[in-house]
């Protein structure tokens, strides 16, 4: 047996160990912090749902939780430094749609996506707002699919950068319309929405939270979401699968995963309190603002649809040719 493979199971047996000690002298999970590595800088939405949790938990659990924010390098810094953590409860990483994207992009990952985590829960998800220039002469998604056949490579769509949710919406629904549409690149969603209003791209993915005073003040025309049910940020918008594409779904969505090896009791007791804090009010009215919705799915469910969403975007990254190095 190798040295490596060795130790995961002595550091395994520790924790499991230590938890089933830890129930035996009435000290359940956790008797100290809790750290929750962020992947992101401070300030965006997974960075205020992580706080807001970590808060909550705080109160639940009698222990501080710490927010640890690692961005850079689409998410694997915090991934990596998540996988390589003692497998005992006490480190966490809110995961978001890179993690299931990054498998198909690039071609050296320091850890595997799916062997070297143990899902918790899915947090929530949040849809897209397909989102085009008051000029363009569209109403609806069939509209807008039908005018980019007709002008094939002629209408572009802006994303916050190669590779992140709002480029794989993009090219999710070229592929499933069959239409040929120039993406241009951001770094980040607040210059890819100033060009669109300026007139500079004619469509864009876009966040809900960020579009909606644009399209309120009719600097942006919203066609569709790209959830499969209707959202209730935008009541009276479709869904783009109701109107043009039947299964067509994208968006954002936040998770947390623990180091692989973390004992399944651990991990069904993190669950369940991390469901008690998304069940209460706040919770799910910070969640609303950011435009998502609360799930608190199991791990087995959330296991499920990691698996399912690579396999997903390894066909559009093969079909669109993407590749990050």
């Amino acid at each position: 047996m190798k040295h490596s493979s060795l130790r995961a199971l002595i550091v395994a047996a520790g924790a499991a160990f230590s938890c089933i000690a830890a129930a035996q002298t009435g000290q359940p999970f956790p008797t100290k912090p809790v750290r929750i590595i962020v992947p992101f800088p401070p300030g965006g939405g997974t960075d205020v749902v992580s706080r807001l949790l970590g808060q909550k938990l705080t109160e639940v659990w009698g222990q501080q939780v710490i927010i640890d924010n690692r961005p850079g390098a689409s998410m694997m810094i915090g991934h990596e430094l998540g996988s390589k953590a003692a497998p005992d409860g006490y480190t966490l990483v809110m995961s978001s749609n890179n993690h299931t994207i990054n498998p198909s992009i690039y071609s050296k990952i320091p850890y595997d996506t799916v062997k070297d985590f143990a899902p918790v829960t899915l947090i929530g998800n949040s849809p897209l707002v397909l989102v085009v220039h008051p000029t363009l002469p569209v109403k609806n998604t069939k509209e807008l699919i039908a005018l980019a056949k007709s002008r094939k490579g002629e209408l572009t769509y802006a994303s916050s950068g190669s590779g992140g949710p709002l480029h794989m919406a993009g090219e999710l629904f070229k592929l499933r319309a069959g239409v040929d549409m120039v993406h241009v690149p951001y770094k980040g969603s607040g210059p890819a929405e100033v060009d669109l209003v300026g007139g500079h791209v004619q469509v864009l993915f876009a966040g809900p939270v960020s579009a909606s005073p644009y399209i309120k003040a009719g600097r942006m025309k919203g066609l569709a979401v790209t959830s499969l049910k209707r959202s209730a940020a935008f009541p009276n918008l479709p869904t783009v699968a109701e109107e043009a594409l039947p299964g067509y779904e994208a968006g954002i969505w936040w998770g947390v995963l623990a180091p692989a090896a973390t004992p399944r009791e651990l991990v069904n007791k993190i669950r369940s309190d991390f469901v008690k804090v998304l069940q209460m009010p706040e919770t799910r009215t910070t969640l609303s603002r950011q435009g998502g919705e609360p799930v608190g799915s199991t791990p087995e469910e959330f296991q499920k649809m990691i698996v399912t969403e690579i396999a997903q975007w390894a066909k559009v990254v093969k079909a669109a040719g993407i590749k990050a190095d």
